[in-house]
């Protein structure tokens, strides 16, 4: 199995170690300088390099880009980021809603009956991998469960509930990835039961009925 999925936060030895899909921005160097991490991103493989993604200050500030595995130097999942949620200052929970909504999730999953391990991503994720501020009053709490076998309709509904509930009272919006083999599927989406869903894979989205099946109803 591949040792870097996508979303895995890394930590990279040297931000000259990149190549980018296109010209490095100027953004780039100060990005790194004060975090050197990037996150696995969803694409075809290019040989023996991994596709990652590196995040500036603001959303508009994102740089595909391609390192080898020798250049990294620390890996952190999502789901081993839950645990550094409970360390977190008094004052990132008050001015980040995101971060609030997911230390009350940690709390709240483990009375999900047979709820898998989730793990935060985007800003939430950034953050607690890098130790930089990045989430802000206006992020979403970006998380994924990773669903290796397929999922009944009725526990994902139980899964997106238990996220409703953790997040309301923060004013937070959660945005929930289900990790199949073949892709991810919005949680809110399958929990609906209206196939066909959309499913994100590494050649692009597609429309599909299932998604731990490899058919596509349409690209």
């Amino acid at each position: 199995m591949d040792p870097f999925q996508v979303h895995d936060l890394l930590r990279i030895d040297a931000p000259c170690r990149l190549q980018g899909d296109s010209p490095r921005p100027d953004w780039v160097e100060g990005a790194l300088a004060a975090a050197p991490w990037v996150v696995v991103r969803r694409t075809c493989a290019e040989g023996r390099l991994i596709a990652v993604g590196v995040r500036g200050a603001g959303r508009g500030e994102r740089w595909g880009a391609w390192v080898a595995a020798a250049a990294v130097v620390e890996r952190l999942t999502p789901e081993a980021l839950t645990a550094r949620l409970m360390s977190l200052s008094p004052e990132r929970l008050s001015v980040a809603p995101a971060l609030a909504a997911a230390a009350a999730m940690t709390r709240a999953w483990r009375n999900v009956a047979a709820a898998p391990i989730w793990g935060p991503t985007g800003s939430v994720g950034f953050e607690l991998a890098s130790h930089r501020a990045t989430a802000t009053a206006d992020s979403d709490l970006d998380a994924i469960i990773r669903c290796p076998t397929p999922v009944s309709v009725a526990q994902a509904r139980a899964w997106r509930a238990a996220f409703d509930e953790a997040t309301a009272p923060f004013g937070a919006r959660a945005d929930v990835l289900l990790e199949t083999p073949e892709g991810a599927v919005a949680l809110l989406d399958y929990a609906r039961a209206a196939p066909p869903v959309m499913l994100r894979t590494a050649a692009g989205p597609k429309l599909v009925e299932d998604p731990w099946a490899q058919a596509a109803v349409s690209a």
